[in-house]
């Protein structure tokens, strides 16, 4: 593993930039791509959330990108200036105008958010219906879809993030694997395989084995990202996803940045 292409510092909900630089160079990365999260939406949920939670990365990215830029000319580590933007349907315009601003390295897509909360809120869909959490996770996998085809992103993050969800893990079908599959076949988005939920709970890289299966019968291809926040995650995990790679013989690459 030679990038680590999604870690989070405190331009968003991370650490200090400087620490997971560090963090990586112990790790013997040859490269760091730091993609805070970004939230840009007319509608009110998304905007209220982005208060609550304070990802502000569409005021502060120029700040970033100049400690970044400085921090480039004090290590030898390769660092890349990215960002995890949370995707919807709804916002695709506001997407594509701050992108082609802004001009980050590489854009990382997510889909976070469920019927209205984000897909890591336990409590929301356990109180559900089956047959609504099973339509939840179909909404989640066309979006995914959407987001895929939108070629707005490098990269799609965690692409199968309901499995985080005790109340969401195991309802997906093989139906929707197949067209996420065939929809990264098609496109220039990569998926990554992440590491962000391998040392907890959930215990697993992202995607589960069946889901990889049918990414890899279109012939597509992964980059690596340890979804991390603080910097003792990154050699561990790091650690993981390459244990992971040889395990299952999954073939990784490179964005030309």
């Amino acid at each position: 593993m030679r990038c680590d292409y999604h870690t989070h510092t405190t331009y968003s909900d991370g650490s200090f930039l400087s620490w997971m630089v560090s963090a990586a160079e112990r790790a013997g990365l040859d490269a760091i791509g730091i993609t805070d999260h970004c939230t840009i939406s007319a509608r009110e949920g998304p905007r209220r959330q982005r208060a609550n939670m304070g990802f502000n990365l569409d005021v502060t990215y120029e700040r970033r990108r100049s400690a970044i830029e400085a921090m480039r000319e004090r290590r030898d580590i390769e660092i890349h200036d990215g960002v995890e933007m949370d995707f919807h349907p709804d916002d695709s315009g506001e997407i594509v105008a701050f992108l082609d601003e802004v001009g980050f390295d590489y854009a990382i897509g997510s889909v976070h958010e469920l019927d209205g909360t984000n897909v890591h809120s336990e409590d929301h869909f356990a109180e559900q219906s089956a047959a609504a959490r099973r339509s939840h996770v179909a909404t989640y996998f066309d979006r995914l879809v959407t987001l895929v085809e939108s070629e707005l992103f490098d990269v799609a993050a965690h692409i199968d993030l309901v499995e985080r969800n005790s109340a969401l893990r195991g309802l997906a079908t093989d139906e929707q694997y197949r067209q996420v599959a065939e929809a990264f076949a098609d496109s220039r988005t990569v998926p990554e395989l992440n590491a962000g939920r391998v040392r907890s709970e959930y215990g697993e890289v992202h995607p589960t084995p069946q889901f990889m299966e049918r990414l890899l019968e279109e012939g597509v291809e992964f980059v690596c990202g340890t979804d991390s926040h603080e910097p003792k995650e990154i050699e561990p995990r790091k650690a993981e996803l390459e244990t992971f790679t040889a395990t299952h013989d999954v073939e990784t690459t490179t964005l030309s940045l």
